[in-house]
């Protein structure tokens, strides 16, 4: 898919994103720089009596590519579901390296966990979730403690989290890549399988067969990791679905590509604390 095409594409996906009656409040500083911004969609129905689970979703781009503007379709898709939605930026490579981007992932999770009474969120509902290298982050927010305890919280402050075609396990071959998450040694830091402990939130993968950019065994790793600690882990696949198409079936005129936002509703009802 070309950049024409593609920028076609969001703008139509985003197209409901305009009539929705959700309150957007743009651009919440969530750190110092200016990539370090957040932007919060409230349901009408989110109230003091009725508070809304809250979805955290981080966009891809290879660490380096995309903003959170072009993802208002997700916050459309879910805040007609009741759901609070906080798309977040984060700051990107070149101008940073690996950890930098996945610290900002967190910053972003421990803000909305810290604010999200004053938007009428449940904290008990907190879900985090990306595609392909938001993915990534979000897994490993979920899955290292380092990263939230940055914050002074914890891996239960997540109710669940869903990854669309995250590279979880991968292997830098790429120039870029290598200086990215380079030098070698610390290759292991990057792959979310490496802290599975069996104390992560409750995982949902949801990955393509047809998806050439990140091979499905990212997804098997960590599931293989999960499991092995007796967590909670469940991988969905979708036949004839690439890498794009994962995500892109959470927009309306896709929507009947796979059950990806069935899927995850149904698993953000299943984790429902008592």
């Amino acid at each position: 898919m070309n950049a024409a095409c593609t920028q076609v594409g969001l703008f139509a996906a985003n197209i409901p994103a305009h009539f929705n009656e959700a309150k957007v409040v743009e651009n919440i500083a969530y750190g110092a720089d200016p990539l370090q911004k957040l932007s919060l969609y409230v349901p009408p129905s989110a109230s003091e009596k009725s508070p809304a689970p809250i979805l955290v979703f981080f966009h891809g781009g290879r660490w380096s590519d995309g903003h959170k503007e072009q993802y208002k379709f997700v916050a459309d898709a879910f805040t007609e579901e009741g759901y609070i939605v906080a798309l977040a930026d984060y700051r990107k490579y070149p101008e940073v390296k690996f950890p930098a981007f996945v610290e900002d992932v967190a910053g972003a999770v421990a803000w909305v966990y810290k604010n999200a009474d004053d938007y009428h969120g449940d904290l008990t509902r907190l879900y985090v979730s990306g595609h392909s290298s938001g993915a990534h982050m979000a897994a490993l927010v979920a899955t290292d403690v380092q990263y939230l305890a940055a914050h002074d919280l914890q891996l239960d402050i997540i109710a669940g989290f869903a990854g669309l075609s995250g590279p979880y396990a991968f292997v830098p071959e790429a120039d870029d890549l290598k200086d990215m998450f380079g030098p070698p040694e610390r290759y292991p830091l990057m792959r979310a399988p490496n802290f599975v402990d069996g104390n992560q939130p409750p995982m949902l993968l949801l990955h393509g067969l047809d998806d050439e950019t990140v091979v499905l065994k990212n997804a098997e790793k960590l599931q293989d990791a999960i499991e092995r600690e007796a967590g909670q882990v469940t991988l969905k696949t979708y036949e004839g679905i690439d890498h794009v198409e994962t995500l892109g079936s959470l927009m309306w005129f896709w929507s009947y590509k796979a059950p990806v936002k069935k899927d995850m509703l149904e698993f953000f009802r299943s984790t429902a604390r008592p």
